[in-house]
């Protein structure tokens, strides 16, 4: 029983020592890591910029702040460009909206199906086309101090007003129809399509934008 007893000691000993032996070369082991890894990042002698300060080493120093209202107008139409090249752009960029591209075209306006409906009603004669026509006739028949002629121009223009709004309404139907068969993956809204063929059938043709691609009276299919 002695012996078993100095056995277990002896060996409890051995692995005492070797368990310390052990901790001791895992720290020498983190000492040698740490100075190894401090003598890596000293070596850099500065912190790493932000993402603000390189950009702004790259686009260059920043002009300082106008002093006054006036050189701030002045900065500000310096920026803007001269008034020919303000011109000319506004020029171009009509010039591309007439012509139907979308890059420049309100969103109302963007797409294949509403370039489609809108070749629908181009290619029709629609009473609406007179809208804005009856409209000057209304406020003429009402300033003219004759009731025979306000009665007259009154009635006229109330049964043009209900005619022109019976049409949109077709005209709508008609639309929406034609392009939602058109193009059946389209999300075709009936009472955006309806609305935007009607105020674009109310407009003068000449002043449509963008500008017409078929000649009146053609069949669109």
């Amino acid at each position: 029983m002695k012996f078993l007893r100095r056995g277990t000691a002896s060996s409890s000993e051995s692995t005492d020592a070797t368990s310390a032996s052990d901790d001791g070369a895992e720290a020498r082991e983190a000492v040698v890591v740490g100075d190894r890894t401090r003598s890596q990042t000293a070596g850099k002698g500065r912190p790493t910029p932000s993402r603000r300060d390189a950009e702004g080493k790259k686009r260059g120093p920043v002009a300082p702040a106008p002093k006054n209202q006036r050189e701030a107008i002045k900065r500000a139409k310096s920026l803007r460009g001269s008034k020919e090249d303000r011109r000319s752009a506004s020029a171009e960029r009509r010039k591309r909206m007439m012509a139907g591209d979308d890059a420049v075209l309100m969103p109302r306006d963007r797409g294949p199906a509403r370039a489609y409906a809108r070749d629908i009603v181009d290619g029709r004669r629609n009473l609406m086309g007179l809208f804005m026509p009856l409209a000057v006739v209304i406020f003429v028949t009402v300033i003219v101090p004759v009731p025979a002629v306000q009665t007259a121009g009154s009635l006229i223009c109330l049964i043009m007003l209900v005619m022109m709004a019976l049409e949109g309404v077709l005209l709508g139907r008609l639309v929406v129809s034609k392009v939602r068969a058109k193009f059946p993956d389209e999300q075709v809204g009936g009472l955006s399509y309806g609305w935007y063929a009607f105020t674009r059938a109310t407009q003068i043709r000449k002043l449509r934008m963008p500008a017409p691609r078929v000649a009146r009276g053609t069949q669109v299919t």
